[in-house]
């Protein structure tokens, strides 16, 4: 589900963990494939969203992920290649059975990419059909893929036939060796198995009692594997349908399964972390391989049956002998979804969080890795920087606001006092003060050198989101789930203003440099400016599709920018409010975005797993 709430979305903090050793400089090449118009660098491969795949001869292993599908060097691991051109996250990728072509399906379209040709285009196929799964058949003429369960041409793009039967979505698919038969696994608990020509229902196996999530026919023909929500695995005969083995190792849902080269052991990936590999004949286990921290995604054998890849909701790809169980290699460097930045205030480095209870620290010139902060318990909400640049604050789910040396990554001192998740935080403009937001419904000022609480603004009905100081230091205007702005004399904690006008919660604020506007932003997706005396509105900027995530003003305060959940970028014309541009390239929603103190670079943070860097020239937007 793609969007959700205020209140867990400004809470879900991300991470952008590449590699495991403390400090990464990334080389130039890949951060810089195939950008969108207007970026310079991306931090990050993105999310890990679909299944993994090995060419037919072993050379390679293709990811798909929520920017594109990466091809990497089976043996080395180094990265060849980006397919990018998919609007969405890709969901499921296969090689044709000669390895010329690579199909990858997404919720957008089915594309097919020509292998032999680096940086390629792509043959479209369907449009708007929401691929979960997809493969090709022996022949590699056709293509089966769900969840709109359907047959296409690779090389015309005709959709040949629709199968329908399954009661709910569709989420895995395969071929027989011999292409006459297709097999699918539902929600609905079922594996059907098709006519291929036809299209016609042959049987359907009963058993699971969790939707099935995965399915596949052994080498030669005569035996499916199905995984399923249940924790089960499960053995059918696939001519008659009748079930053989059942195989109940595993501890949580079952999410891949697959056959090695001469169809006597079966390899299953779990979400309970493990990969298991077990005796197709007897059903007996053979090895459990560990390591993974998070659910196993997929699992598949190479070419030659030796190796077993995986790829895992911890954002790694690993490589595992199979006689003996040794892991062999980890790729890092694919990431979850980044929901926060922030440049310092010279622009040299850029802070970054995700869904981790640890924040990252980048020089955002070289793609540098310099530190990581770890400390929290629970996922970080916000990061800010000190005016002074020496001190980042961090506000989490786990209700604290802890303050850090940004030079050494030391914890400086935890504040306590919330009484449930904190949203935001922010810095006075002389440093002394911090400001924090939280679910708890207040805002609470304290004192940065001890720590001390100085005040508890209690007026917001709902959850605390947005928060700012003016430039001056001597206002604090909050944004509120009751829809609401409240500007408070920030010495005193005084009720100056209460600014009325968003239709749903409002989540994100900021003063121009002068302090004179407001720029708001929210569920309804108008960015709001206010006149910040008289709270009286100035312009209502209209264009965003869906809710508003950050709003920010360029340095100079004639430009204001927004970002949003409809994974776009645009420019305003303060004084008119009139749309100057637009920047577009992340593939998933945007969540924040920060402007250097030049003007030049903009950082935005995505839900697809990357932060790009943008060359901007706020000149042409005056």
């Amino acid at each position: 589900m793609k969007h959700i709430t205020y209140s867990l979305s400004l809470l879900i903090t991300l991470t952008l963990i590449f590699t495991n050793t403390p400090t990464t400089t990334f080389a130039q090449d890949y951060t810089q494939w195939n950008l969108p118009e207007g970026a310079k660098a991306r931090l990050g491969k993105g999310q890990i969203t679909g299944n993994i795949s090995y060419s037919p001869d072993g050379t390679k292993l293709a990811v798909a992920s929520s920017i594109g599908v990466w091809i990497y060097d089976a043996q080395t691991g180094e990265e060849l290649d980006l397919l990018s051109g998919h609007t969405s996250p890709v969901t499921s990728i296969a090689f044709s059975p000669d390895g010329s072509t690579l199909a990858s399906g997404s919720e957008d379209n089915i594309r097919i990419w020509d292998t032999n040709i680096p940086n390629r285009s792509s043959t479209v196929i369907g449009q708007r059909i929401d691929v979960t799964s997809i493969a090709f058949s022996p022949d590699g003429n056709t293509i089966v893929s769900s969840s709109i369960l359907g047959l296409w041409d690779v090389n015309t793009g005709a959709r040949l036939r629709t199968l329908a039967g399954h009661a709910k979505r569709v989420y895995s698919v395969a071929f027989s060796p011999d292409g006459n038969t297709i097999a699918t696994g539902s929600r609905d608990n079922t594996i059907r198995l098709w006519n291929t020509d036809t299209g016609d229902l042959l049987r359907t196996l009963e058993g699971h009692t969790e939707e099935v999530s995965s399915v596949t026919f052994s080498p030669d023909g005569n035996t499916i594997a199905s995984g399923s929500q249940d924790n089960t695995i499960r053995l059918w005969d696939a001519n008659t349908g009748a079930p053989r083995l059942m195989l109940e190792e595993h501890t949580d849902a079952v999410r891949s399964v697959a056959f090695n080269p001469d169809g006597s052991i079966l390899v299953s990936g779990s979400q309970d972390k493990s990969i298991r590999l077990w005796n197709v004949n007897t059903g007996a286990p053979l090895r459990t391989l560990e390591g993974h921290t998070d659910a196993v995604r997929n699992v598949v054998f190479s070419p030659d049956g030796e190796t077993i890849a995986s790829s895992s909701v911890d954002k790694t790809l690993r490589f595992w002998n199979t006689g003996t169980g040794d892991l062999l290699r980890t790729l890092d460097g694919h990431t979850d979804m980044v929901t926060n930045v922030a440049f310092s205030p010279d622009g040299s480095t850029l802070a970054s969080s995700g869904w981790d209870t640890a924040f990252h620290l980048w020089k955002p010139d070289t793609a540098t890795l310099l530190r990581t902060f770890e400390g929290h318990t629970d996922k970080i909400g916000n990061v800010a920087f000190s005016p002074n640049g020496k001190t980042i604050a961090s506000g989490s789910i786990d209700k604290t606001i802890r303050l850090w040396n940004a030079d050494t990554g030391d914890l400086l001192r935890t504040l306590k006092g919330h009484t449930d998740w904190v949203f935001g935080v922010a810095f006075s403009p002389d440093g002394k003060t911090i400001a924090s937001g939280s679910e708890d419904r207040t805002l609470r000022l304290w004192n940065t050198d001890t720590g001390d609480l100085l005040h508890t603004l209690k007026e917001h009905k709902r959850s605390v989101f947005g928060i700012a100081f003016s430039p001056d230091g001597s206002t604090l205007a909050s944004g509120s789930a009751d829809k609401t702005i409240r500007l408070w004399n920030a010495d005193t904690g005084k009720l100056l203003h209460t600014l009325k006008g968003h239709t749903e919660e409002v989540g994100t604020l900021a003063f121009s440099p002068d302090g004179t506007i407001l720029v708001s932003g929210g569920f309804d997706g108008t960015p709001r400016l206010w006149n910040a005396d008289t709270g009286d509105v100035l312009h209502t900027l209209e264009g965003h599709t869906d809710w508003v995530s950050t709003v920010a003003f360029s340095p100079d305060g004639k430009t204001i920018v927004s970002s949003s959940i409809d994974e776009t970028i645009r420019f305003w014309n303060t004084n008119t409010g009139n749309h100057i541009r637009t920047l577009t390239g992340h593939t998933y929603e945007i969540w924040n975005i920060s402007i250097s103190p030049d003007g030049k670079t903009l950082a935005s943070a995505s839900y697809d797993g990357t932060v790009l860097l943008w060359s901007i020239s706020l000149d042409e937007n005056k």
